[in-house]
């Protein structure tokens, strides 16, 4: 059964392709939605704390829900597959509506400029949290078995790595529209423009799940929770090989910051590519060039890394390949912070910053392939499988890093006191000479962001990990029994 292939390569790939749908619309927002909040509409940086936490505090009761209301029923097209069809279309139109401001005064900024601001914010994760643990889902009941699921989760998630690297190219296509436009005009239409062509190109793709992909495993609907019985919260986290990879995940936040605090990183950092700017237009040019490296070397370092990720599945654990890039992403980030800060010189470090960069798609790829494993663990010790539920804590992860990341930026800014509304006051040549007049300290904690920061979270992800043991013996009687078991459970399979 192990070797036994179930999922054609059309099918692969149309679940690859809407991965890559998903990829353009969720990485346009969270590698942006901080810059545009303190640079753009020049928001309260509490505020902008309070919103994220609070945010995933509310993700925190709806990721499990969503996770719960998928393993309780299955509608007339499939368990999981309905979802992104239905979402599509108000994630496309709250996408558009985080990055444009229908016509708040941001100056003399009112309380309904926050409003909506957080309403949106707010909608936009609760209808993603409907289409994502679905989705990301599917690979669960389109293969049984676990290689091949796998292998599945990789493809996927590298073309939709490809989403990150077209956001990262996205800003220089649309910086020649904007080149000449002064700094705060500039900023407004290239996001509105990036929103925009990203929901319109994206959301259509992903809708491609649920026609092309077939749900071949047919779980049973999870029954209510009988007298005496654990709750399937209380089995998801007495399930101590998922509690690893779920607590590894949260641990790993700082890799979200090496695409997400590229922009801050490029206004503040002190680092130029050429000559120091002096005007409007050199300066919004170096934003562009330096956030271009940092992206680029992000983007070429993850999506390097997924590719070989097939290859190294035949020769070592999942375990293993998580360890080893974890130390070794810290490690380069050190190299990046000492060599880049010591010379001011960003392209000598970008061999490290594509180092430092391959956790980013081994995390993304493996972490899924590791919760997929644990909740086949869980079934063949409980006899229930809470597929959705266990996604969910995937998406929630996911959720948690990116907020924890943009908080840690928004600290960086109050702990060196950069405040944005004042350094943004004046003509566009006034605000250039005020960030050009920022303290070494305060260009020192920015490029932290994009360094250690990131770096030290790579290294506490790795920690847990060496605790997990589903591997190797274990891990093959796993899947050998609960295949056996399924077969007694009259639990249907298609082909």
């Amino acid at each position: 059964m192990q070797e036994k292939k179930y999922v054609p390569k059309k099918e692969v790939t149309t679940y690859a392709v809407a991965a890559l749908g998903q990829g353009l619309v969720y990485s346009c927002m969270s590698s942006y939605i901080t810059d545009y909040y303190m640079n753009v509409l020049t928001l309260n940086a509490m505020f902008v704390i309070l919103l994220m936490l609070l945010a995933r505090v509310w993700d925190a009761i709806n990721d499990p829900m969503m996770g719960m209301i998928m393993d309780r029923h299955t509608t007339k097209k499939g368990r999981m597959k309905p979802y992104a069809l239905w979402t599509a279309v108000p994630i496309a139109v709250l996408t558009i509506l985080m990055f444009v401001n229908p016509g708040f005064n941001t100056d003399n900024k009112s309380i309904w400029l926050y409003i909506f601001v957080a309403a949106v914010y707010v909608l936009w994760g609760m209808i993603y949290t409907v289409s994502d643990v679905p989705f990301w889902s599917l690979p669960n009941v389109m293969t049984p078995n676990p290689k091949e699921r796998g292998n599945i989760i990789s493809y996927a998630k590298t073309v939709g790595g490809i989403g990150s690297a077209v956001t990262v190219a996205l800003p220089i296509i649309v910086g020649f529209i904007v080149a000449d436009m002064d700094v705060e005009k500039a900023n407004i239409v290239k996001y509105a423009i990036m929103a925009i062509s990203m929901s319109l190109i994206g959301m259509p793709l992903f809708v491609r799940s649920s026609f092309g992909v077939k749900e071949r495993i047919e779980m049973p609907n999870a029954a209510k929770k009988a007298p005496g019985e654990p709750s399937s919260l209380k089995r998801i986290f007495t399930c101590k090989p998922l509690v690893l990879v779920v607590l590894s995940g949260v641990l790993s936040f700082g890799r979200y910051m090496l695409q997400a605090a590229a922009p801050h990183v490029a206004r503040y950092s002190g680092f130029y590519i050429g000559s120091k700017p002096s005007t409007v237009a050199e300066y919004n040019s170096n934003i562009s060039t330096v956030a271009l490296v940092i992206q680029v070397c992000a983007a070429v370092g993850m999506f390097g890394a997924m590719l070989f990720l097939p290859k190294l599945y035949k020769r070592f654990e999942y375990k293993q390949i998580m360890i080893v890039s974890c130390i070794g992403g810290f490690v380069a980030s050190c190299f990046t912070l000492i060599i880049g800060w010591t010379t001011k010189n960003l392209l000598i470090c970008i061999p490290f910053m594509l180092i430092s960069s391959i956790p980013l798609g081994v995390i993304n790829n493996v972490s899924f392939a590791m919760v997929c494993d644990c909740l086949d663990f869980m079934e063949w010790k409980t006899g229930f499988r809470n597929t959705g539920l266990g996604s969910a804590c995937q998406s929630f992860v996911n959720k948690i890093g990116n907020a924890f990341a943009t908080v840690m930026i928004i600290v960086m800014y109050m702990i060196v006191n950069i405040d944005v509304n004042n350094l943004n006051v004046g003509s566009g040549q006034q605000v250039v000479d005020a960030i050009n007049s920022l303290s070494g300290t305060q260009n020192f904690a920015m490029f932290s962001l994009v360094t250690i920061v990131p770096g030290i979270s790579l290294l506490l992800c790795a920690v847990p990990l060496f605790f997990y043991d589903l591997t190797g013996a274990k891990k093959q009687k796993v899947f050998d029994e609960l295949a056996v078991l399924r077969k007694e459970r009259g639990i249907e399979i298609e082909e």
